[in-house]
């Protein structure tokens, strides 16, 4: 769901019973909102999962996750390039350095922590991941805080039915490097990542309910990107490393690249309500 920038002047502040319950409202639809996520548990954690779907499944994550870095990218493009093709330097400089932060810091934890049990290599890359989404939930709930608080009531409605939709999606990225390893699948596990990605979609809230930053959003969302982009590669040499015949890798590709394509589009078919 793309983000954008709203200007205006808040209205005279209503009194104080009538704030708190408007607040409370606030917080139970951003609650909503960021634990939507859970919703897609029924399907990762099913039986079929780890056997039948596992390959379809972590196809569709990866294509999903391809959608988010397009779809975060275009939230700061209009930042980055302010007069077309034309980049603003202030701005490129903070977005990559930090890109290129977040990706170094997880080339690094991942490295340093991989001599660890080869069991906990599933766990370690769904937290690599489940932290790159968890960054761009905390720019989404920024989004939905500011126009909460500017009272863009017509906006809301979409921004909350967007990003609802999106992070029920979230769930499959996150759940795929458990995907074909009942071993390595404990539930408490994937509740704990789902909400470490659900959390900040509260903590982006509270504060664009209060404050709102163009630096806080380029640089969350550069974090958030080279999170991704990290994470994302070893999801591809998964998808991809070489099966017992070529027959069955051949048909392995195939359900492979279908996924990606359905994953993209059911990214950007929730992200397009």
């Amino acid at each position: 769901m793309g983000h954008f920038t709203v200007e205006a002047v808040k209205s005279p502040r209503a009194p104080l019973p009538a704030r708190m319950q408007e607040f409370a409202t606030f917080l139970a639809l951003t609650a909503a909102m960021a634990f939507s996520i859970f919703l897609s548990l029924p399907v990762v954690y099913a039986k079929r999962a780890q056997r039948s779907w596992a390959t379809a499944l972590n196809a569709g994550a990866i294509g999903i996750l391809v959608f988010l870095l397009a779809d975060i990218f275009s939230d700061v493009a209009p930042i980055l390039y302010p007069n077309g093709y034309v980049a603003d330097a202030g701005y490129s400089l903070l977005f990559g350095v930090a890109f290129v932060g977040a990706f170094l810091a997880l080339f690094a934890v991942d490295n340093v922590s991989s001599g660890s049990r080869p069991e906990s290599a599933p766990e370690r890359m769904a937290l690599i991941i489940a932290l790159g989404i968890g960054l761009q939930n905390l720019t989404e709930g920024l989004v939905f805080g500011v126009n909460w608080s500017i009272g863009a009531v017509g906006v809301l409605a979409v921004v909350f039915l967007g990003f609802f939709l999106q992070n029920v999606t979230e769930g499959f990225p996150i759940a795929a490097p458990f995907l074909g390893r009942p071993e390595s699948r404990r539930l408490g596990v994937i509740l704990g990542l789902f909400f470490l990605s659900g959390v900040p979609t509260l903590v982006g809230a509270f504060i664009g309910y209060f404050w709102s930053s163009t630096d806080f959003v380029l640089v969350f969302d550069a974090l958030a990107i080279g999170a991704i982009a990290y994470a994302l590669l070893p999801m591809l040499r998964v998808a991809f490393r070489p099966l017992d015949t070529r027959e069955l890798s051949l048909r392995r590709n195939r359900i492979v690249y279908l996924g990606v394509m359905v994953g993209f589009v059911l990214g950007f078919a929730v992200n397009a309500i």
